[in-house]
């Protein structure tokens, strides 16, 4: 349940009787487990406070990248090209492996991004898009591809933060994006595991792009501030 993602880092294990129930095993093999996973570091037990997945699992990938990332800025552009090449095939495969509740939750992610447009924090949007490519990997069902995008994920809001946060607030960006997300989305569902893979990547350029777009306006200004 954590390997796929049914459990989230920071998310409370249901109680001890419904988890033994849903796992079809005794309570004290599930407490043996608990300890096991406790013991490598995965979960988390707070006194009279129940059990947790711990947060920043994926640190051992992610923070090394950050501190090059942070040296080097422009390498957080590569960060991009990978995910342009891992979220086509996760794409294709959510197409041909994806379930109906698969499909269901690739729905209600993707009416809540867009539910999120223009209310409140830029970032709230831009961890909504986040959470609707994830849940298309999730559709793969491939563990691996899974956990290398969360971290992924995690690494680019890290990264560029200010830029996603200015992304999601351009008019000229914001209906492009939804229109490809919603043509992404409609791929998955129908079952078109190229047209969903073309429908990623073509997504991918356009934000590669226009984040460049907005690093270059960014040099600029600055330019412009020093001249002044």
């Amino acid at each position: 349940m954590i390997a796929d993602g049914e459990l989230k880092p920071g998310e409370r294990l249901p109680a001890e009787r419904t988890l033994a129930s849903r796992l079809e095993v005794s309570r004290p093999s599930l407490r043996e487990a608990i300890q096991k996973l406790n013991s490598k570091g995965l979960l988390k037990t707070r006194r009279g406070g129940g059990t947790y997945v711990r947060e920043g699992i994926d640190s051992a990938f992610v923070d090394p990248l950050l501190a090059l990332l942070q040296e080097l800025p422009q390498s957080r552009f590569d960060v991009l090209e990978v995910r342009h090449a891992l979220e086509g095939t996760a794409a294709y495969y959510a197409a041909l492996r994806g379930t109906n509740s698969d499909k269901e939750t690739i729905q209600r992610k993707f009416d809540t991004m867009i539910g999120k447009h223009g209310i409140g924090d830029p970032m709230d949007e831009a961890r909504a898009d986040a959470e609707f490519h994830l849940s298309i990997v999730e559709a793969s069902h491939n563990l691996v591809l899974l956990h290398v995008m969360r971290a992924l994920f995690t690494l680019l809001m890290n990264s560029i933060s200010h830029n996603l946060e200015k992304l999601y607030t351009l008019p000229r960006v914001f209906q492009p994006l939804s229109n490809q997300h919603r043509r992404l989305m409609e791929a998955v569902l129908e079952g078109d595991p190229e047209r969903a893979r073309q429908a990623a990547q073509a997504h991918l350029v356009f934000v590669e792009e226009s984040l460049q777009h907005l690093d270059r306006a960014a040099v600029t200004n600055r330019g412009h501030l020093r001249e002044l």
